[in-house]
Parts: structure tokens; sequence; C-alpha cells
């Protein structure tokens, strides 16, 4: 990959990276610890507010495991190994790197992956 596309994909993981930094403060009020106090809140209400904090948790966990993915994409750029499949080794295909820019197989690794797991 030239370094005219790897500045590109670098800019885009950044982009991609403070967009996804920007969501933690949109989700704090919905990871607060919920009040189990039944005078205030009653039994459905509660169970929906659960309910609604473990959507939550489980929206931040996806958050931090992508920009864990977009900080391993911005060191292959660093190290020049951007673009490249970790299993075969072969260039992955640009289409395939604007879709997601965080993917480290191309998609014949990827197929191969999914057949052994059936």
């Amino acid at each position: 990959m030239n370094t005219q596309m790897q500045q590109k994909f670098n800019k885009m993981l950044l982009e991609l990276k403070a967009m996804h930094e920007q969501r933690a403060s949109n989700n704090q009020d919905a990871l607060q610890t919920v009040e189990l106090d039944q005078n205030k809140v009653g039994r459905l209400s509660r169970m929906d507010a659960l309910q609604g904090q473990q959507m939550a948790l489980a929206a931040e966990r996806m958050r931090l495991e992508k920009i864990q993915r977009i900080e391993g994409a911005l060191l292959r750029i660093a190290a020049n190994d951007y673009g490249r499949c970790y299993v075969c080794d072969e260039a992955i295909q640009e289409a395939r790197l604007r879709y997601d820019p965080t993917i480290t197989r191309c998609v014949t690794c990827c197929e191969d992956s999914v057949s052994k797991d059936v």
C-alpha cells in the first residue's frame, strides 16, 4: 500500500476513534447503578431500567473494543504493515478496508476461518 493511501486510512481511523471516544460521554447516564428502592420505582420500571443498563454496558464494551481495533490499525500503519492479511500476508482489498479500516484478514482467510468453525 502506498504512502498516500496509508495517510488516507490514518486520517479515517483517527476520525473514527474521535467519534467513538465522544460517545463515552453520551453513555454515562445509562451506565449508572439502578436504584432498587421499591417506593420510588415500580418493579416493571426497575426491570426496564436494569435491561437498559445492560444494553448500555454491552454498547460500551463494543465501543471500547472498536477503539482497541482502531488503535491496532494505527499501530500497523506506523509499522508500515497496514493493509496486509495477518494470516497469509496478502494485500487486503481496498474496498474491504474502506468498509472497515480495522480489518486484519483478507476475504479468503475470513472465509476459511468461518468454514472451519462449521
